[in-house]
């Protein structure tokens, strides 16, 4: 719940495509780029979601204490709420905030 960090929207929005390719001159390379770093923020979400779930986690679960654990509830609701990776990965590629390169052009 940091709410220091820009707002990022929830849902899919139109981009105009030249925007994504100023950086590297090739939309298919940013869309590389993009879609690493979406990855990168995937794995680094799920693994925060699920060793705040590990707390939770007892060796003799019921169908009556799943349903019952309200934070367990609001914590997933709450990592559900949160953009996509992929939404926040191009709005750190449009806002130059992530650092890539192509070693086949700096060869040349």
């Amino acid at each position: 719940m940091n709410t220091n960090k820009p707002a990022v929207p929830n849902t899919t929005i139109t981009r105009n495509v030249r925007d994504l390719d100023k950086s590297t001159d090739n939309l298919y390379e940013s869309l590389v780029v993009i879609a690493k770093r979406a990855n990168q923020i995937s794995n680094n979400m799920k693994e925060e979601l699920h060793g705040k779930l590990a707390e939770f986690a007892s060796s003799n679960d019921n169908l009556e204490e799943i349903f019952e654990n309200r934070e367990q509830i609001e914590i997933s609701k709450h990592y559900e709420r949160m953009p996509k990776p992929v939404l926040v990965a191009i709005d750190e590629f449009l806002n130059e905030k992530i650092y890539h390169r192509n070693p086949s052009k700096e060869q040349k």
